[in-house]
């Protein structure tokens, strides 16, 4: 079971951690939000170190849709009903801005050629209009959009990245910074100022878990407040026929596929046809997906064969916000990203690194309030 992400990218191989360390920080997890922290902190002069229980971005940090969307898991006119006006622009304008940074970081992963959100029905053209109208009267950019992939609007501020690359690219930047790496190395405890792994103990002032998928295993303080979920993705065989020129999110964002370079088509999605089963934390790929997503490639003109079928786990909370908590002193939980942690976890990484040096950090206090 491979994925379409890993095609061409050689991900860098780090040790075990075999020794007690002391330093100012520790990073529990090194996917996007993780390796992004640690970047960070290395840059900002910390003594920083960054444990995985696995290779860098093995779960959904490398196995995602590789979609770059603003805004928070709503909509952003959903946000507006939910949040209020005001802290819903807060939080759109905190995600443009850390778009920028991730573009500006690791260009070569990633494209702002702009992102559509489709109408599947009449009724959800309804909804995308009313989504539309809120980007407008806030300012944000978008445009509304009938071609070959179908009516709806383009917001033109999103793009794609590839998150294998992305991450090993963050990897390599964390290290030349003074970061220090160790895969193979999970955290069997997490308290303040310790991490115990099987071969060291590091104590560090403050301690950033960011583990989406089973943040609620590695810190139980939490766990009431975020739940897994399952999200199954496939690709396709180089397309010869279709050229899709956008990503595009449909189904009220259900299903997502993109056409990547070399015409391969990575889609995920389906997930409400199997709620129960989905809600697990369980990285198994399944059939029933497998068929829904292989029906869905047809729909939009696809026909070359699916090459790849993967699965990975990511955290649900119920506000559909993020989870961003000092869960004990100097302990960070960062996670239940609902699916849309590509960004978010980024901007949120840094934002607790930035609270870690000074105490303060108005990206925390405006998803917190």
């Amino acid at each position: 079971m491979g994925i379409v992400w890993d095609i061409g990218v050689d991900r860098p191989e780090f040790t075990a951690l075999n020794s007690n360390l002391e330093v100012d920080l520790v990073v529990v997890g090194l996917g996007g939000s993780g390796l992004t922290a640690l970047l960070h902190a290395a840059q900002q002069g910390l003594n920083v170190v960054g444990i995985d229980s696995d290779r860098i971005a093995a779960g959904a940090g490398g196995r995602n849709g590789g979609l770059l969307l603003a805004g928070i898991a709503a909509f952003h006119h959903d946000a507006r009903l939910s949040l209020g006006r005001a802290r819903a622009v807060k939080l759109y304008n905190h995600t443009l801005a850390e778009m920028d940074l991730i573009e500006a970081t690791t260009p070569m992963a990633v494209n702002r050629a702009g992102a559509l959100r489709i109408a599947h029905d009449d009724s959800e053209l309804i909804d995308v209009i009313k989504h539309r109208d809120a980007l407008i009267e806030d300012g944000f950019p978008v445009a509304d959009y009938e071609g070959a992939q179908g009516r709806g609007i383009l917001i033109t501020t999103d793009g794609t990245f590839q998150p294998a690359l992305r991450a090993t690219l963050l990897a390599k930047l964390a290290v030349d910074a003074g970061a220090q790496i160790f895969t193979h190395t999970p955290a069997i405890r997490i308290d303040s100022g310790v991490v115990d792994t099987p071969n060291g103990v590091i104590t560090a002032k403050n301690i950033i878990v960011a583990i989406d998928g089973n943040l609620g295993k590695a810190l139980p303080q939490v766990a009431k407040d975020v739940h897994p979920v399952r999200l199954q993705m496939v690709s396709t065989a180089p397309e010869p026929k279709l050229k899709l020129e956008y990503a595009v999110y449909t189904r009220d964002a259900w299903d997502y596929w993109q056409q990547l370079p070399d015409g391969r088509i990575a889609m995920g999605g389906g997930r409400d046809q199997a709620i129960e089963s989905e809600n697990t934390d369980n990285s198994e790929p399944t059939p029933l997906m497998r068929e829904y997503l292989s029906e869905r490639l047809k729909n939009i003109g696809s026909t070359s064969p699916i090459e790849h079928h993967w699965a990975a786990v990511v955290s649900y909370t119920e506000t559909g916000l993020p989870l961003i908590r000092e869960a004990v002193p100097g302990v960070w939980a960062l996670g239940g990203y609902c699916g849309t942690g590509n960004v978010v976890g980024a901007l949120l990484g840094r934002a607790v690194v930035n609270f870690c040096i000074d105490g303060h950090s108005e990206v925390i206090q405006d998803f917190s309030s």
